[in-house]
C-alpha cells in the first residue's frame, strides 16, 4: 500500500485527513510548496497536467521526463525528502488533441500515458471525457469509460515493463465546466448526482475488467465530481454542504475511493475545511497560486516605482501585457468584451492565463531585474505596509525577511496555509 492509498485509508476510517495537490509548474509556487511542506512535515504531490507537460513538451516546453528532473533538482536545492515527494498527471487523455479524430488523438495520449508512467509518476488521472474531431457530444458515459481503461492498462504495462511492479494509483471521472476555471460568466454550478458518480464508477470497473486490469481497480483512489465549487473571470462560486450531501455518502459504498476536487482556488478557509470533511479528500490548487503570486510580483512593481529611477525599472507589467497581446492564443477564446474588458482580463481574472506566458525569456528576464533593483535597497517598511500587508506583519514578527523573493514566496504560501490547515485537522473522532 502506496502513501496515497493509506492516506485514503486514513480518512475511511474516519480520520479528517486529506491531501492538496500543486497544480504548477513556476518555480517560486514549486519553491513555495517545498517550504510549506517541511514546515508542516507533510507529503507533497505535485502534479502536471495534460496541457502543461507532454511528450512533446507541453506549453512549458518540459516533457514528463523534464519535469521530474525539474521538481528532483528543487527537493535537492531545498533539501527536501524525496520520500515524501509525490508526482501525479492530471487530465490524462486526448485533451491536447481534440481537433483530431479519436483514434489519431487516442494514440497520442497512449504516448502521453506511457511518458508519464516511465517517468515515474505515481498519481495517474485517467480522463477521456473530452470529445474529439469526429465524436458525439458529448460522449456517453460507456466510451470514455472503454478509452480511460485503455490508458490504465498501457499505464499498467509501462510499469510493470519499467519498475518490475505496479503501484500506481488511479483518479477518474471529470469536473464540469473544463478544467482550469470557467470560460463564462456563472452564477450556479450543478453538484453532479449521486446516479451520475455512481454510473461513473460502475462503467469504469466494468471497462477495467474488459481490458484486464480489474486487479488494480483497488488502486483507484479517486473519484472527479462537481461539488458545486466554480470560478470565473471575476467571481466565485463557494462551496455549500448542504447541497452536496447525497452526492457525499456515494464513496462510502467504496472502501478504496475518496473524491477528487477540481477548481478549489479561491474558496474560504471554511470550505477547506468543509470539503475535506464530506470526503472530498483530495484538493487540486493550480490557478490561485499563480494569482497570488502575480498579485505579489505586481505589488513589487509598485514598490519599485517609488524607489528605483523609472530608467532602471524592471517595466514587468508592460513587458507581461505587450507579451500577451503579441501571443494572444492562451487567452483570446476566453477573455471576451471590448478592448477595456480583456486588458482587465489579461491582468486580474482569476482564471489568470498569464500563467501560460511567465516561461517567456523577456519577461523572466523583466522578473530577475525586479528582483535585483529590489534586493539592493533596504525596501521602506512603510512601502511594505502599503503594498503587502499581510508581508508586513509576518516580517515584523521574524517570520520572513524583506528580500523581495521571500515576499512572494510567502503570498503563495498564503494560498497554501489554507489547504494545509484543512487537510491535517484532527480526525473527527480526536475533536
Amino acid at each position: 500500500m502506496n502513501t496515497l492509498q493509506t492516506l485514503v485509508q486514513r480518512h475511511k476510517a474516519g480520520g479528517n485527513n486529506g491531501i492538496y495537490a500543486v497544480c504548477s509548474a513556476h518555480p517560486l509556487v514549486i519553491e513555495a510548496a517545498f517550504s510549506q511542506a517541511l514546515d508542516d512535515n507533510s507529503v507533497l504531490l505535485i502534479e502536471a497536467t495534460s496541457n502543461q507537460v507532454d511528450q512533446f513538451g507541453g506549453y512549458t516546453g518540459m516533457t514528463p521526463v523534464d519535469f521530474r528532473h525539474f521538481v528532483l533538482a528543487m527537493a535537492e536545492q531545498f533539501k527536501f525528502p524525496t520520500d515524501n515527494l509525490i508526482l501525479g498527471g492530471d487530465h490524462l487523455g486526448p485533451n491536447r488533441w481534440q481537433h483530431l479524430p479519436a483514434e489519431a488523438a487516442m494514440l497520442n495520449a497512449d504516448e502521453l500515458i506511457a511518458a508519464y508512467v516511465a517517468a515515474g509518476f505515481k498519481k495517474i488521472h485517467l480522463d477521456c471525457s473530452m470529445s474529439c474531431a469526429d465524436d458525439p457530444i458529448p460522449l456517453s458515459d460507456d466510451i470514455v469509460a472503454k478509452r480511460a481503461a485503455r490508458l490504465g492498462a498501457i499505464a499498467e504495462k509501462t510499469a510493470i515493463a519499467t519498475f518490475g511492479y505496479s503501484d500506481l494509483v488511479y483518479v477518474i471521472g471529470t469536473e464540469v465546466p473544463v478544467p482550469g476555471g470557467a470560460a463564462e460568466t456563472l452564477n450556479t454550478i450543478e453538484v453532479t448526482s449521486p446516479q451520475a458518480a455512481m454510473k461513473t464508477i460502475e462503467t469504469h470497473r466494468s471497462a477495467f475488467e474488459a481490458e484486464n486490469i480489474a486487479d488494480c481497480w483497488t488502486r483507484v483512489i479517486g473519484l472527479v465530481v462537481q461539488p458545486g465549487v466554480e470560478f470565473d473571470h471575476t467571481g466565485i462560486i463557494d462551496y455549500c454542504s448542504e447541497k452536496a450531501n447525497t452526492l457525499s455518502g456515494v464513496v462510502d459504498h467504496f472502501p478504496h475511493m475518496v473524491f477528487e476536487a477540481h477548481s478549489t482556488d479561491y474558496q474560504t478557509h471554511a470550505a477547506y475545511r468543509q470539503l475535506v470533511r464530506d470526503h472530498f479528500a483530495i484538493l487540486k490548487v493550480g490557478p490561485a497560486l499563480t494569482f497570488a503570486m502575480r498579485e505579489a510580483l505586481f505589488n513589487l512593481c509598485e514598490i519599485e516605482a517609488e524607489i528605483i529611477p523609472k530608467a532602471h525599472c524592471s517595466n514587468l507589467r508592460e513587458r507581461i501585457e505587450a507579451q500577451m497581446c503579441e501571443a494572444p492564443q492562451h487567452w483570446q477564446k476566453y477573455y471576451h468584451g471590448n478592448e477595456s474588458e480583456q486588458r482587465f482580463s489579461r491582468c486580474f481574472s482569476f482564471s489568470d492565463r498569464m500563467r501560460y506566458y511567465w516561461p517567456d525569456s523577456v519577461i523572466n528576464q523583466a522578473q530577475a531585474t525586479l528582483f535585483r533593483n529590489l534586493s539592493g535597497v533596504d525596501i521602506p517598511l512603510p512601502l511594505i505596509s502599503q503594498y503587502m500587508p499581510q508581508q508586513f506583519q509576518n516580517l515584523r514578527e521574524g517570520l520572513i525577511s524583506s528580500d523581495p523573493k521571500a515576499l512572494v514566496i510567502d503570498t503563495i504560501r498564503q494560498v497554501l496555509r489554507a489547504y494545509s490547515q484543512a487537510c491535517t485537522e484532527k480526525s473527527i473522532v480526536e475533536v
